[in-house]
């Protein structure tokens, strides 16, 4: 009797993992189809260690490479190394460069190739103000408005990015907000775009902000208090966040006054870096309706800490109000990332049901790898198979 009972348990078990086992395929192969709907598909493309821009036999050449690949978002640079790479009247006035110098640029507007060929075959596109607020050291605007820069509490101005001195310009200077500004506004005038993307360069280095303007504003505004010495202090953090966040108000606002439907894009680090170590308060720029479409950056080589950053809590809040997608990269010159990698990293994000995913960046999509250029492409092409629209943004979803 005690066996035939132990045998009833052991059978009912099995049904009952059975059924488990069904149902989750079942939920599984729904998830799949709801995710299909639309997706974000798309790749950075910029100007180093890249020829891509710099012919237009290139450009119009990855275009067509991209939409038979069915992607259908570009984020190409637009603002790099201290220049803009499309004719600006903008920088021709503030330091005397209207366009990179680089030989290739030259004669061209290779915003208005892209944006020509793009459009034609479908693809949006969204330029990518890849520098933000900082410039190379040597550079004509940084040369000719050394009060734009912020400094240190040393006193020092420079920061190293890998081997290039970098310095930043002051986000909290009136005079370098309207030149940040004035070059977004003319993009977005100029151009028919569909929306322009800022990075985790749209901040500020949390050292930085012990330039003679932001320590008189602090004490102006907090009479009898100064900046903390500690540049990670959590009210000081706070002061310089919410500058930028009021900055990014401003942005988003004059924007939509030009362009109600260009999709204002972020491609920020995880929150809990961004905010103390770059002041980007990107949680706030999503709830206070100013973006339109975070695309997270999650550089991570493993699957486990990949997955983290995808199921932290403000991304999931952030992802059931707006378009949240993953930047996975791809590879850097002579550190390519495994396609293997690649693929378990698009798998993960899309059963977690996010918008999509941007790669970065292009020319590091087929080079570099261990693997053959060709045997990447045909990983591409399974991964994206078939056309698919990206999510719809407008004036009318806020």
């Amino acid at each position: 009797m005690v066996k035939s009972k132990s045998i009833y348990r052991t059978i009912a078990l099995i049904l009952i993992a059975i059924f488990t086992t069904i149902t989750l395929i079942l939920a599984s192969n729904q998830i799949s189809k709801t995710t299909q709907k639309t997706e974000i598909r798309g790749v950075w493309i910029t100007n180093i260690d890249s020829d891509v821009l710099f012919s237009s036999t290139a450009t119009k050449s990855a275009i067509n490479r991209l939409a038979k690949l069915n992607f259908n978002t570009l984020y190409p640079t637009v603002w790099q190394g201290g220049y803009t790479l499309y004719p600006s009247q903008v920088a021709q006035q503030v330091f005397g460069k209207s366009l990179d110098p680089t030989p290739g640029l030259q004669g061209r507007d290779v915003l208005q190739e892209i944006i020509t060929e793009a459009h034609e075959k479908g693809l949006t596109i969204i330029p990518w103000f890849e520098f933000g607020f900082m410039a190379p050291a040597d550079s004509e605007l940084a040369k000719l408005h050394p009060n734009w820069l912020t400094k240190r509490l040393d006193g020092t101005t420079i920061k190293m990015e890998g081997e290039y001195p970098r310095v930043w310009l002051n986000p909290f200077h009136p005079e370098v907000q309207q030149f940040i500004l004035d070059l977004i506004i003319e993009i977005v005038t100029k151009y028919d775009i569909d929306g322009i993307q800022f990075d985790d360069h749209f901040g500020l280095p949390a050292e930085f902000g012990y330039d003679d303007f932001t320590v008189k504003l602090y004490e102006k505004e907090l009479p009898g208090l100064s900046p903390s010495e500690n540049h990670q202090e959590t009210f000081w953090v706070r002061w310089r966040a919410d500058k930028i966040n009021n900055f990014m108000e401003r942005v988003s606002e004059e924007i939509k006054a030009i362009k109600p439907d260009c999709i204002i894009s972020v491609s920020p680090n995880p929150f809990h870096f961004a905010l103390p170590a770059y002041l980007q308060d990107w949680f706030t720029w999503e709830r206070e309706k100013w973006i339109d479409e975070i695309v997270l950056q999650v550089y991570r080589p493993d699957i486990k800490r990949f997955t983290k950053e995808l199921e932290r809590t403000e991304v999931e809040l952030a992802k059931n109000h707006i378009p949240f997608a993953i930047g996975i990269l791809t590879g850097l010159k002579n550190n390519s990332t495994p396609i293997t990698t690649i693929e378990e990293q698009v798998e993960a994000l899309r059963k977690r049901n996010f918008a999509g995913v941007s790669f970065f960046f292009y020319e590091s999509l087929w080079k570099w790898g261990k693997e053959s250029e060709n045997i990447r492409n045909e990983a591409l092409e399974k991964i994206f198979q078939g056309k698919i629209s990206r999510p719809h943004i407008s004036s009318s979803n806020k």
